[in-house]
């Protein structure tokens, strides 16, 4: 017997694993230039406006798969296709590796791409992936808003997120989606009723089981938990951090199991996301451990190019929205994807005092970026459970929707500015900015902070705007337009090298300025004034 146990041994992976895992590329869309001539043919309102606010083009990524072609793949003898990606063009799909490798003859297949990289060295395509479980100890207006916080004081003050309250800033107008396991009771108990009185519950999609009627609000709870963080609210004990945003619940995760399918369908979920117009995602999942570990990643993985996730995330980046998502829970070991993506707020988890605690995973990123990003209360924070009781969890997944409430009120404050523009103030703001570590990344942000810095950053440009230099380019003189309310200003002018060449006090009366003795080339102009400076660019002729 013990001679035959090794030839047992090499059939088990066999056996287990004799379905693979794979992603099938397609060539090309239909109706592309149309969709996008017509963008409320494959887009909300709410989308198209969001990506008009910030520059985000629509194009061939915004268009659906051919559903003839994915019609055409599960017609074919042993696959399964489960999901679908319209900013990657492709199915994700089960079967044999023959039935997998019998797509490519298919005549708009463009590629194919094995889970188990081990297969891609065969076919010229690599991937692979992981999951991390990120809940290791589950415990089972108007201006000047002043809540009585009750359970939710520490997390919430530890980002001076009462500010943005105080503010009048609590995320209304804006839409999250938490992208999750399950949400049992968000459609039925006290803690979500204010959401859902308000008619701000919007909808949810089971991209697991795929649900066509009405959402099921069922399966597991970490995802009522994660979404209470962020929009739930029960007078005097509990208040999220954007207690009035816009909800939608994606189920992508399934417990039941780790598959890089689970990855697919969170992709295809945030292509949804995108499409409805939703401008934050929370996901507090990981994936890097798989149940066949031929799927699993490497920390070389983590370059945030690699995993089908992180890719996804990068794009829903370009897209114009903000994803928050946890670090992981693996300790000293690495991130796990989609953290690793340069798109992803990546959220680690501190105690109540702020300080750093053991599950939180570390990184930086494989090639060397900071992560985590920044740092939220993850160790006994409060939380909403399914039957409606405030109670605690522990997880990097409940730092990141506190950080993602937190985020969305912010960016209700400044709606013009951009994902990156949000994500880089908040980073700012965070104690450790200029000194991260691999344990806590920038450190934890400060939201008056971030936000006093995008007032002053808003008056710096408007200031900059009010003085206008003209002509530019310059011949020989160039006049300074005074705001009106001033008089007076010092205009400083700098060679590319820093050394100063011209200085000038001029009035609204007497405002030109004699370049005729600098030498052709670009100048740097400060115009300075009682209260602030700002300089411009000057071309010399």
């Amino acid at each position: 017997m013990k001679r035959l146990l090794p030839w047992v041994l090499l059939l088990i992976p066999i056996i287990t694993f004799a379905q693979e895992d794979a992603w099938v590329f397609f060539a090309d869309k239909e109706n592309v230039a149309e969709s996008i001539a017509n963008p409320i043919s494959i887009l909300t309102q709410e989308a198209i406006d969001r990506k008009e606010m910030h520059g985000v083009v629509i194009d061939e990524r915004d268009v659906p798969v051919n559903e003839s072609y994915i019609t055409q793949v599960k017609q074919q003898a042993g696959i399964i296709v489960l999901a679908k990606s319209k900013w990657f063009n492709c199915v994700h799909v089960r079967g044999s590796q023959e039935a997998i490798d019998a797509l490519g003859s298919l005549q708009f297949v463009d590629s194919i791409e094995f889970a188990d990289d081990s297969l891609n060295s065969l076919t010229g395509s690599s991937d692979g992936f992981g999951f991390v479980k990120d809940d290791p100890q589950d415990t089972n207006g108007q201006q000047l808003v002043d809540y009585n916080y009750g359970a939710t004081e520490n997390q919430v003050t530890m980002l001076s997120a009462e500010f943005l309250h105080q503010q009048d800033f609590t995320g209304a107008g804006m839409i999250v989606a938490v992208l999750d396991s399950g949400f049992p009771g968000v459609d039925t108990n006290a803690g979500f009723a204010r959401v859902r009185d308000n008619g701000r519950l919007l909808d949810g999609y089971d991209f697991v089981d795929r649900v066509d009627d009405e959402f099921a609000f069922s399966n597991s709870s970490h995802g009522t938990r994660t979404a209470s963080d962020i929009v739930g609210f029960i007078e005097d004990q509990f208040v999220g951090t954007a207690p009035d945003a816009f909800l939608y619940c994606f189920r992508t995760e399934d417990v039941n199991s780790e598959n890089p399918v689970e990855e697919s369908y969170w992709v295809e979920a945030a292509e949804r996301a995108d499409s409805l117009g939703v401008d934050v995602i929370n996901t507090s999942l990981g994936y890097r451990a798989y149940d066949n570990p031929a799927y699993s990643h490497t920390y070389e993985d983590m370059d945030g190019q690699t995993a089908f996730i992180s890719r996804g995330s990068n794009i829903a980046f370009e897209k114009g929205m903000l994803l928050v998502t946890s670090a992981g829970n693996s300790g000293t070991g690495m991130i796990a994807a989609p953290a690793d993506a340069p798109g992803a707020l990546t959220v680690g988890a501190v105690d109540s005092n702020g300080n750093y605690v053991s599950f939180s995973s570390i990184g930086p990123s494989s090639d060397g970026r900071v992560k985590p990003d920044v740092m939220a209360k993850g160790q006994n924070s409060a939380v909403i459970t399914a039957n409606g009781n405030v109670d605690t969890s522990s997880g990097t997944s409940f730092s990141s929707p506190i950080m993602a409430g937190a985020v969305t009120s912010l960016w209700q404050a400044f709606p013009e500015r951009t994902n990156a523009e949000i994500m880089q103030f908040v980073r700012e703001s965070a104690h450790l900015f200029n000194n991260p570590t691999a344990q806590m990344g920038y450190g934890i942000p400060n939201f008056e902070d971030a936000f006093n810095e995008v007032v002053l950053s808003v008056e710096e440009s408007a200031f900059a705007k009010a003085y206008t230099v003209s002509p530019n380019p310059a011949n020989s003189i160039f006049q300074v337009q005074f705001p009106e309310g001033n008089s007076q200003a010092t205009v400083i002018v700098y060679d590319l090298l820093g050394k100063r060449v011209l200085t000038k006090e001029i009035t609204n009366t007497n405002n030109s300025i004699n370049v005729n003795t600098l030498t052709s080339g670009v100048y740097i102009i400060q115009i300075q004034d009682s209260e602030r400076s700002t300089t411009q660019k000057l071309i010399k002729q």
